[in-house]
């Protein structure tokens, strides 16, 4: 047996609060100028939020009520959490695009053919994974899976007031045995949430154990001795921005496969999708769900690799793990010819350019149907073409 662990954590964790923010000034933005070119980021901290970065848009937005909008609806409404919608400061500091950097992106160091994907560098050099795999039917690694589920539910419990006592900040880490590629049973379940001054340690624990371990991680899958441990600090009262300061794009792993395959580094949020650490990343994740739900592989993992200013990867590759119908050179081959990884293709085929990424800010980028690189439009083609 080998033991595989993912974490995940809430929306009210600082750092996602901070990736929160940096996605809504994206998206309201990307709603007034779908052209606008962004790279926002967030810090975090007692009783305050920095917003900085280099965006130029055609337009106006208001960033100071933006980042208050988001902190009221992650549930940072009160001020004895020590940062609040009302009342924390929000400071900011944004500068334009570099125009060294927009030079590459507005007209690619390449673009002599004269098709319109050419005229579009990348924002930046860097490399980005993409991965699916089919133990999970959402084609997703199972503890990040579950880590994301227990997160979602336990804001949700205390956004609808089962268990009130419950503030923003939260995490969860499962780890689960594998008998070589398949997961077997959960090993241990770790909880550390945030709550009022007055809940007993023992009632927290007692309803965390019912209404969120046991409501989400399937029973077929927890055995006697799979150990659950709730906030085995005992207290949990400081926390979100006032217990630990919060910055975009700290959390990468919990944002993609939660360590299941290698990263490049780029982080996501408050990124417009010309820079291809976010958009190659979800166009690398879209090849490989299509070609674990078309069959013709039980794992597949993609790198794409780009140079600033050129439009055309400088790098493709395919890993199936041995799991493939055919052989990772005749994959790489058939997605070639099928899938068109330059900047602007992957912004025109996954319709990139709209304000759809607050939503993304927490609970992982992977794994859920609204977003358009979960499609498996292309699964027929595959078929077909192999």
């Amino acid at each position: 047996m080998k033991l595989i662990t993912a974490e995940s954590v809430t929306e009210g964790h600082p750092d996602k609060l901070a990736d929160r923010i940096s996605d809504s000034v994206l998206d309201a933005i990307l709603a007034i100028d779908p052209m606008a070119r962004v790279a926002c980021e967030t810090m975090l901290s007692k009783g305050l939020a920095l917003v900085t970065g280099e965006i130029t848009c055609d337009g106006y937005v208001d960033i100071q009520a933006i980042v208050r909008k988001a902190v009221s609806e992650v549930g940072y409404t009160k001020s004895t959490y020590g940062f609040d919608a009302d009342y924390s400061a929000v400071l900011v500091a944004i500068s334009e695009q570099s125009p060294d950097i927009a030079l590459g992106v507005n007209a690619a160091t390449e673009a002599s053919s004269g098709d319109q994907y050419d005229l579009v560098g990348a924002g930046d050099q860097g490399l980005m994974f993409g991965y699916a795999t089919d133990e999970t039917p959402e084609l997703m690694p199972l503890p990040i899976s579950l880590a994301h589920k227990l997160t979602k539910h336990l804001a949700n419990l205390r956004k609808n007031q089962t268990l009130p006592y419950l503030r923003p900040d939260g995490k969860a880490q499962v780890t689960i045995a594998y008998d070589g590629d398949k997961p077997v049973y959960v090993k241990t379940v770790v909880i550390s949430t945030q709550h009022d001054d007055d809940i007993e340690l023992a009632s927290l624990r007692k309803d965390i154990e019912h209404y969120l371990i046991r409501e989400v991680i399937p029973s077929d899958m927890l055995r006697d001795d799979t150990v659950f441990y709730i906030n085995p600090t005992g207290r949990f009262v400081i926390g979100g921005p006032q217990g630990d300061a919060g910055l975009t794009g700290r959390k990468i792993i919990v944002d993609t496969y939660g360590g299941a395959v290698p990263h490049g580094g780029g982080a996501f949020s408050g990124k417009d999708p010309t820079k291809v650490d976010r958009s190659a990343a979800y166009y690398a994740r879209y090849i490989a769900k299509n070609i674990v739900a078309a069959g013709l592989a039980k794992r597949c993992q993609i790198q794409l690799a780009y140079a600033i200013g050129v439009a055309r990867p400088v790098g493709m590759y395919i890993d199936s793990f041995g799991t493939a119908v055919m052989s990772d050179d005749a994959l790489s081959r058939l997605v070639s010819t099928m899938f068109d990884a330059r900047p602007a293709a992957i912004i025109d085929q996954l319709q990139l350019r709209k304000p759809i990424y607050a939503a993304t800010s927490s609970y992982g980028h992977f794994g859920r149907s609204e977003f358009p690189w979960e499609k498996t439009d292309k699964v027929s083609l595959l078929n077909a073409r192999a």
